[in-house]
């Protein structure tokens, strides 16, 4: 990727990396991690999060997340687990923001803890109050977190990347814990050696670069700096199945959903075998090792308050 200019708006500067519809994708030296210019007002995102997203964004993501949730619960387990050993067991308190349709927390429920949901969208939150789960249907804010009460464990599933002001929601969420908690942030790990690689392969764009739905682009070591800047320390690093894996071999999914479907339920499959196996902890080394190295479709991040 060529350099380009340096950007400089409303305080924030860094390197253009690239140029997606009237947004410029920067470098950011002042907050770490690549973001998008100009940063929407959070507010001109309340209808699309609260009302449009599911319904037009993401019509097929509730059906396939139940679809998925057989494969998917080993993963929320194994985030659950790490939270169980870390923690006492008398300290089981868990908030999800952005808890999406639900899934994360019915897991979490079933193994004992006391979770709690906060979700902007409509079809979501009722979703997940179907599963029986305390949900407070509303944006994490500073309006909300107070009335949500105190937590021993956060979880942010695909929440960071939408956001105008990541460092603020993370900040608010840290006060939510409890000393010694736990806060366990998902993202995208995006300009990835294997993302990079599949892209050249195949001669696609740069497909994951999709304002203003996702705003930041992480890795896991602008995440990690992100969760220390504000006071947290890591503790684990793990992700998931490199998907751009099937573009590094010719099976370009890009914009083809039938394609990218079923590239999914082979991952499914590679996943689901190891269990079949009785090989679990094999699975979880392999994705706590390629974490190591920058590679997997999910920065996934583990890290605790003093």
């Amino acid at each position: 990727m060529a350099a380009h200019d340096t950007i400089r708006w409303q305080g924030h500067e860094g390197k253009k990396l690239a140029r997606v519809k009237d947004f410029d994708i920067i470098d950011c030296a002042v907050c770490g991690f690549v973001h998008a210019t100009p940063l929407p007002d959070p507010q001109s995102l309340v209808a699309t999060y609260r009302d449009d997203y599911y319904a037009e964004e993401k019509p097929t993501f509730i059906p396939h997340a139940a679809e998925d949730q057989a494969w998917a619960e080993m993963f929320q387990a194994d985030r659950l687990a790490i939270f169980e050993r870390l923690l006492p067991v008398q300290r089981r308190r868990i908030l999800d923001i952005g808890c999406g349709p639900g899934f994360f927390l019915k897991t979490a429920k079933d193994r004992g803890w006391q979770p709690k949901g906060i979700e902007p969208s409509r079809q979501a939150a009722a979703h997940a109050r179907g599963l029986g789960l305390d949900i407070t249907e509303a944006f994490f804010g500073p309006e909300t977190a107070p009335s949500l009460g105190r937590f021993d464990a956060v979880h942010l599933n695909n929440v960071l990347e939408h956001l105008p002001d990541p460092i603020g929601l993370l900040t608010l969420a840290r006060d939510q814990l409890d000393p010694g908690g736990l806060i366990c942030i998902n993202v995208p790990n995006d300009f990835s050696p294997f993302q990079i690689a599949g892209q050249k392969r195949v001669g696609a764009h740069e497909w994951w670069l999709a304002p203003p739905h996702h705003l930041n682009y992480f890795n896991f070591d602008s995440g990690a700096r992100l969760l220390e800047r504000l006071g947290f320390r890591v503790i684990e690093r793990t992700t998931s199945f490199p998907m751009e894996l099937f573009l590094m071999m010719g099976e370009d999914y890009i914009g083809k959903d039938d394609v990218g479907r079923a590239c999914h339920n082979r991952r499914k499959s590679f996943d689901l075998a190891f269990e079949a196996a009785g090989l679990g902890d094999t699975r979880r080394a392999f994705y706590r090792a390629l974490a190591d190295l920058g590679i997997g479709r999910e920065a996934v991040l583990i890290a605790a308050k003093p």
